[in-house]
């Protein structure tokens, strides 16, 4: 056996030296391995070279075989599953070299198509007591086998693979885990953006609009569509699509819960995936399929614990829903089922006060203004009748009827003055309280005054001075529409901290234990505006005494 000179060993010692410092600074796991097989397989002039990476629990996970022909790989089959030798040196954890294999009791043989194999040189690499992998070296050319030498060079070049390729784990490690701080942040960013447009609207299209677009462009889906819970809650509408190939998709719009996997989606309340349509039974629509779609994903909108609709995704490629996109898709159904549900109840909120106000302008109407006008027709109805009899009865009922109808006219503008809207606009406070107080005069017979300071109130801030205009427009129409006042008196001043407003009449008064509806909904109202701002309002009145409202809002903004 050929020793190698004492020159030898150290020029292929500094070879090995410099070759791995370039190993070691290389960070792409594959680009490792194949570096370190091959340097291997070259410092020892071995025919053929393998490596092998281990899994923690030390399962072959990778096998990068060097010296072979694609050919001779693929004759061989699979890669070797640890027996014999190979079994042997994970078991020990140490090198293991062998003249000939045939004559060694470990070894169990080769596959069919295998090349004929002799010498063999195994070491492990091991990172402090972990094994990383094994180099496996096999057919020494100059020399009838391995030798002392190339044991102690293939354990030199074992200790920096193990450096490398830990280095190059933790470097793909870390580019992962990069890579998947961008995706959530990507997602973050599109949660973001749809709660921050649907946070502008209460319309169930826009919402519906806005959530499926987002999502097709952002996950590059060629077709989505909204189903909607009818009332009942036992059947979902097509609502929305947006994609290709709507007239397949339309051959069905609607499904029952339960039905289908839009029904199913419903009824479970959880994500749904078919990767194969053609396949899926709970797939009910063939036009899609024969369109070329592969792929869905059905999302439930929830909110409350409810499902109130359901987003369907589907794909013509070949693609898996990952659970991150599964878990992205079902926050944003959530997101928009609440927006949803707002809507919903934003629908109702405003529906229930159109008829709340309707039910309160017929009472108002009923009690009084119909029953004038019924008055005045049976006053005309007993003036024909006695117009050829006593014709000076009949002009003095005449008389009657037109100052009926005076009065009745002056009704109608009391309830305009009441229901139509005002607001400050281009005005100050106390211009804003001049057109009330104007308006307050044509429309009534009630005298009316108004003392206001000179200065503006400059500095009051718009909502508190809006909150003063409004609840004088509330006093006002309250002393228009049930005190019978003659006189009504509105003061405005300030202090140094406050603003104070107070609106005195001189009618009927009323008992606040016993306040009518509609008188209340209306001191309700002053009491909501003056606290909104941080003020207040005490209302003081008796029967027969007339009525004072006095109400305050700060100087400031606090």
């Amino acid at each position: 056996m050929a020793l190698l000179t004492r020159e030898q060993l150290e020029d292929r010692l500094a070879a090995l030296h410099r070759a791995s410092l370039e190993l070691v600074r290389d960070l792409s796991l594959e680009t490792v391995l194949e570096r370190i097989v091959k340097l291997a397989r070259e410092q020892v002039d071995a025919a053929y070279a393998a490596l092998g990476v281990m899994d923690e629990q030390g399962n072959l996970v990778k096998f990068i075989p060097v010296g072979m022909s694609p050919q001779e790989v693929r004759q061989t089959g699979h890669p070797p599953v640890g027996r014999g030798l190979l079994g042997a040196m994970r078991a020990e954890r140490r090198s293991i070299r062998v003249a000939n294999l045939k004559d060694d009791p470990k070894s169990t043989g080769f596959p069919s198509g295998h090349p004929e194999m002799t010498s063999f040189l195994g070491v492990p690499i091991m990172l402090g007591s972990r094994v990383m992998g094994q180099i496996y070296l096999t057919n020494k050319e100059t020399h009838t086998e391995f030798t002392e030498a190339d044991e102690r060079v293939i354990e030199t070049l074992a200790a920096y693979a193990a450096i490398a390729i830990n280095n190059a784990r933790l470097y793909e490690d870390l580019v992962q885990r990069d890579q998947e701080l961008v995706r959530r942040n990507q997602d973050l960013a599109l949660i973001n953006d749809i709660a921050s447009s649907l946070a502008t609207t209460l319309e169930i299209s826009e919402i519906l609009e806005t959530t499926l677009s987002r999502v097709m462009a952002y996950l590059g889906i060629e077709a989505g569509e909204m189903y909607l819970m009818e009332e009942g809650g036992k059947e979902l509408r097509l609502a929305l699509h947006r994609g290709e190939y709507t007239e397949a998709f339309l051959s069905k719009d609607r499904f029952r819960v339960g039905e289908g996997m839009i029904g199913l989606a419903a009824e479970g309340g959880k994500a749904l995936v078919s990767l194969d349509l053609g396949s899926d039974v709970r797939f009910l629509r063939p036009a899609v399929v024969k369109a070329g779609f592969r792929c869905l994903a059905c999302i439930p909108l929830q909110a409350g614990g409810r499902t109130l609709g359901v987003m369907s995704l589907a794909s013509r490629n070949e693609r898996s829903f990952e659970q991150r996109e599964l878990n992205l898709l079902t926050s944003i159904g959530a997101w928009a089922g609440i927006t949803i549900e707002n809507a919903h109840l934003h629908r109702q909120a405003a529906r229930l006060a159109v008829l709340e106000e309707r039910e309160r302008i017929g009472m108002d109407l009923h009690d009084g203004i119909i029953q004038s006008i019924y008055a005045v027709g049976l006053a005309l109805e007993y003036a024909r009748v006695a117009i050829d009899e006593d014709p000076e009865l009949s002009r003095k009922k005449i008389e009657q009827v037109i100052d009926s109808l005076n009065k009745t006219i002056r009704d109608i503008r009391t309830y305009i003055l009441d229901l139509r809207p005002r607001q400050l606009v281009g005005e100050n406070l106390v211009e804003g309280m001049k057109r009330l107080v104007e308006e307050y005069r044509l429309n009534t017979l009630s005298e009316v005054t108004l003392n206001a300071p000179d200065d503006s109130l400059t500095g009051l801030p718009t909502s508190h001075a809006t909150a003063l205009f409004h609840i004088c427009q509330e006093a006002l129409a309250n002393a228009a529409k049930h005190s019978q006042a003659r006189r009504t008196m509105v003061n405005l001043w300030s202090t140094k901290d406050r603003v104070v407003l107070e609106v005195v009449d001189n009618g009927r008064g009323f008992d606040p234990h016993k306040m009518s509806v509609t008188l209340g909904h209306g001191l309700s109202n002053m009491h909501i505006r003056a606290r909104k701002v941080g003020g207040d309002v005490e209302i003081t009145s008796a029967p027969e005494e007339g009525t004072t409202v006095m109400a305050w809002v700060p100087r400031r903004l606090e």
